[in-house]
């Protein structure tokens, strides 16, 4: 048997190889030989092949040392062109840093260069305006007005530019010297603001959005913008009365007003509330007193009958104004706190409706069990949901306050806490009482329906006074910022006699939302607190990011700023809800860049919490310091 390395793979049985090697040994085997058993043979064929195994070992062996030589050499030929590489990666290292400095310095001249232009062209630009203006001025003291701006249909907005300055600058001229001339520019711009007017008619008529806000904003300057506003009211009642139901075509016209209004005009609160008046004097009040005077004399039953409708529809139709248009429309209800529910009305129903449902088990024929059991069900839904609980929302609804009110009384939170308490009660009552009369019968699909349409209908007035609660959450903090912050309170007079501590506002503010979040905590249950949280807390980020921007920060005034919103942060802690926090966290990181040295503002906007914020809010913010100009911190912010 020749003697091969492919002898030893794996798996190897050495007892099998000795066998095999005695049997194929002429004279090596035992049993049932050709011949007979000869020792001396099988010992001198084990020794040939012992030596065999020796020189194949020294030849493996060899392999194996010149396979290791090889593999050294190759591991330092690797490791050299590792070395190499790496001293090339440091000499490229090195060039972008070089390049990095170098771009730096571009950066810094141009930014420097950029504050020069800047300096130059402003002047320039105000000088190039006054001499546009004076030319123009000339045309109407010469009483010929042959630029081409004047008399091109197409250039009126640049026209009606023009004129507007000039008409502010004739105001400020003596009468005695220009009265000519005033009176030109005057009649140049009541001519135009007519035409702007006319144009702003047309693209109402032809329904071209775009041009009437256009149009619109050029009239905003000019003492005409009301005639504007009053001419629009005027064309969106055209055709809007066709129905008997005066007040249906009136919200249904409110409804449709109010998203153009909000496309076309920059304040449509604003031109609604306008339109909601002109609607009242020319319409409601004239429909209401021919209704009134039909049986004034005649017939005092329905008199009063038509009285009681009619204040009906009025409310009615405002509670759908405030929906459909956000509007505050008037003084809200006083419930001097009260939520109109009532626990024990609450189970006496339920009582009574338990009741019910155990007779009908008791006393329906099988056939007739789950139609009888749905009939009660709409019972219990008539009174308890519609009658009690949505009769309680509309009136919570209907007694929010503004966002704007002053001490507003946040009652809807109660409502939000009663009317949640009570429908738990009612779905119990569902899934114990009803589900069993009705779960293999095709009602039980009715049911399900008319609770979860039930149940929307309450989430919309919940969620819609929830939102406008919150609202007025944020305007109480607002009053309270607008009332107690000053703007010395980060530009002290006296630096260097300053207590380090947050701001009187801060305080208050802080305390107003630590007692709000406690009354969401309240009046909420389960996902829902995490949710009305996010947003309070969203909206109340918001407002301080906001309100920290109307300032210009000392060094001094910047580390009050920090401990501002250190309290801030505090209270955002309260919330327990990780977003909130980390907005504040956010905040508070800018606002370092208040206190910062020059030189040190680029490290921190490129830190942690900095480096993925848009570099405008960041540019935002470091134009706050009062040093921003003086000390050209824009080559540093760069």
């Amino acid at each position: 048997m020749a003697t091969t390395p492919q002898l030893f793979e794996e798996p190897f049985d050495a007892d099998e190889y000795i066998e095999r090697l005695a049997w194929r040994t002429p004279g090596g085997g035992s049993k049932g030989g050709a011949e007979a058993f000869d020792p001396k043979r099988l010992l001198e064929e084990f020794e040939n092949h012992i030596e065999e195994l020796k020189q194949l070992d020294e030849k493996i062996q060899r392999r194996v040392e010149k396979l290791e030589h090889q593999c050294h050499r190759e591991a330092k030929e690797f490791a050299h062109k590792v070395q190499d590489l790496q001293r090339s990666n440091q000499v490229a290292f090195q060039h972008f840093q070089e390049l990095d400095e170098h771009i730096s310095y571009v950066a810094t001249k141009v930014c420097h260069l950029g504050d020069q232009l800047e300096g130059v062209n402003t002047p320039r630009q105000r000088a190039v305006e006054a001499q546009r203006l004076m030319t123009y001025f000339n045309e109407f003291l010469d009483g010929d007005l042959r630029s081409d701006v004047f008399n091109n249909p197409e250039k009126i907005k640049e026209a009606a530019d023009i004129i507007q300055k000039l008409h502010l600058i004739a105001q400020e001229l003596p009468f005695d010297r220009f009265a000519d001339v005033k009176a030109k520019i005057a009649s140049k711009y009541h001519d135009l603001e007519r035409q702007l007017v006319q144009e702003f008619t047309a693209a109402q008529r032809r329904g071209e959005i775009g041009r009437m806000r256009e149009v619109a904003a050029v009239l905003l300057h000019f003492k005409g913008y009301a005639h504007c506003v009053d001419v629009y009211i005027k064309q969106c009642q055209e055709g809007a009365y066709m129905r008997s139901d005066v007040f249906e075509d009136t919200a249904l016209l409110c409804q449709r007003v109010n998203k153009q209004v909000g496309e076309v005009f920059q304040s449509p609160e604003t031109v609604m509330a306008k339109l909601i008046q002109n609607i009242f004097e020319n319409k409601l009040q004239a429909h209401v007193k021919e209704k009134l005077d039909e049986t004034r004399r005649s017939d005092i039953e329905q008199y009063l009958k038509n009285l009681y409708d009619l204040y009906t529809s009025i409310q009615e139709l405002k509670e759908r104004i405030r929906q459909r248009t956000n509007l505050p429309l008037g003084p809200s209800i006083d419930t001097h706190g009260e939520t109109f529910l009532s626990q024990e009305v609450v189970v006496n129903l339920l009582q009574e409706t338990r009741h019910a449902f155990e007779r009908c088990n008791r006393l329906s024929d099988p056939s007739d069990l789950p139609k009888n059991a749905f009939s009660i069900f709409l019972l219990l839904v008539e009174h308890l949901c519609v009658d009690h609980i949505d009769y309680a929302l509309e009136i919570g609804l209907s007694a929010i306050p503004s966002a704007d009110a002053k001490n507003a009384n946040l009652y809807f939170l109660d409502v939000v806490q009663q009317a949640n308490t009570i429908f738990h009660l009612f779905d119990k009552q569902f899934n114990d009482h009803l589900m069993p009369l009705i779960s293999s019968s095709p009602k039980l699909t009715e049911c399900l329906h008319k609770k979860k349409e039930v149940i929307e209908q309450m989430e919309v007035k919940l969620d819609t006074g929830i939102d406008r609660t919150l609202n007025c959450m944020v305007g109480q903090m607002k009053h309270i910022l607008a009332t107690e912050q000053k703007k010395t309170d980060f530009r002290p007079e006296d630096e260097n006699n300053v207590m380090i501590q947050c701001t009187a506002a801060c305080s208050k503010v802080c305390v107003y939302v630590s007692r709000q979040v406690e009354r969401v905590r309240k009046s909420m249950d389960g996902k829902n607190v995490d949710t009305v949280l996010t947003e309070l807390g969203v909206r109340f980020h918001h407002l301080i990011h906001e309100h920290l921007q109307q300032y210009s920060y000392s060094s001094m005034g910047g580390m009050l700023a920090i401990c501002d919103v250190a309290e801030y942060r505090k209270s955002a802690k309260d919330f327990r809800v990780p977003l909130v926090l980390q907005l504040f966290d956010t905040l508070h990181a800018l606002c370092n860049l208040l206190v910062v040295a020059p030189d040190n503002l680029k490290q921190v906007c490129f830190g942690e919490q900095l480096t993925n914020l848009d570099r405008n809010l960041l540019h935002a913010f470091v134009q706050l310091r009062v040093d921003y100009r003086q000390a050209r911190l824009g080559r540093h912010f760069s």
